[in-house]
């Protein structure tokens, strides 16, 4: 089975987890590959996510570590009831993980549908397991800030994956009316989405004419295929009329004459057919799937340039 040449790290057994009132659960400590880590359970779900028992493994004595630490690990959960059946685990493909300052938890807010532990009293105890191997650890060094991240399929920043947590926390369900044709897509619509909020995160005052249609079009196009993002479009409303108040008349004549250029300039647009895609990779001479790394890359450095 998948992942099982990790060797189990820690186990963790929870008593009447129906029963708890608390919102969350963190376990002892425990120590793997030379480093110190704990779980945390939220038996009711991530807020936003009352409907899923949550589960993070998380760094511990965060205060302790030195600028610039950072750990990479292979790792994955695997969830038992008292009887010792399987009910869910996650998966490993290989691919490492990423722990540091900015982002020193992994793992998902999704873990186990609260329905199913109602099913019969055999789920009322847990048995938690974690598979960790630890691949590399740097106990000092650069800041971490501009490493790149893994995040739900997208590629971010680490200064960035607070704030794309509290975005999943507080609209848990804006894409779940979005089902891509191809799932190879889903990487590049969240990407274009993760683009716009951060267009909409910056101050009314700095943002171009260019930038707002821009923001204007991504919001179309993300509409478009099933996201709901009715409370971005109210974002955009308001950042756009208050970055009209303090732009001076005469100004947008000029922006609107320069706006075509701006927008040549500045514009990336990405047409999400998958046979347009192939013509065009293999016209490049790249199979469609680096030619969709590409795509994401481009709009990556697109939303992180000066």
């Amino acid at each position: 089975m998948m992942g099982t040449e990790l060797k189990k790290s820690f186990s963790w057994e929870i008593d009447n987890l129906s029963d708890r009132n608390h919102d969350m659960i963190s376990s002892e400590p425990f120590s793997s590959g030379g480093c110190e880590w704990y779980l945390i359970v939220h038996p009711k779900g991530h807020p936003g996510y009352d409907h899923h028992l949550s589960l993070f493994l998380s760094v511990l004595n965060l205060r302790s570590l030195r600028l610039g630490w950072h750990r990479r690990v292979r790792c994955f959960f695997v969830i038992l009831n008292q009887s010792g059946k399987e009910l869910c685990r996650t998966t490993n493909d290989g691919r490492c993980t990423l722990f540091c300052a900015e982002a020193p938890q992994w793992g998902l807010m999704k873990m186990l549908p609260l329905a199913k532990l109602l099913e019969d009293d055999d789920n009322n105890k847990l048995t938690i397991q974690v598979y960790l191997e630890v691949v590399e650890v740097v106990h000092q060094g650069q800041s971490t800030e501009n490493y790149i991240l893994p995040y739900d399929g997208v590629q971010i920043l680490a200064s960035q994956a607070l704030s794309w947590t509290h975005i999943l926390s507080r609209h848990p369900d804006f894409e779940v009316d979005f089902v891509p044709k191809y799932e190879e897509l889903r990487s590049v619509y969240l990407t274009l989405f993760f683009c716009l909020i951060e267009t909409l995160s910056k101050s009314p005052q700095s943002l171009s004419a260019a930038e707002l249609t821009n923001a204007q079009n991504q919001l179309s196009e993300l509409t478009k295929v099933g996201f709901k993002l009715d409370w971005l479009k109210s974002k955009l409303e308001e950042v756009s009329l208050e970055r009209n108040k303090a732009v001076p008349d005469g100004c947008h004549v000029l922006e609107e004459r320069v706006k075509n250029v701006e927008l040549t300039l500045s514009g990336l647009q990405v047409k999400l057919d998958k046979d347009k895609i192939k013509y065009t990779a293999a016209a490049a001479g790249v199979s469609s799937f680096g030619f969709i790394g590409f795509v994401i890359k481009r709009f990556f450095l697109s939303c992180f340039s000066d």
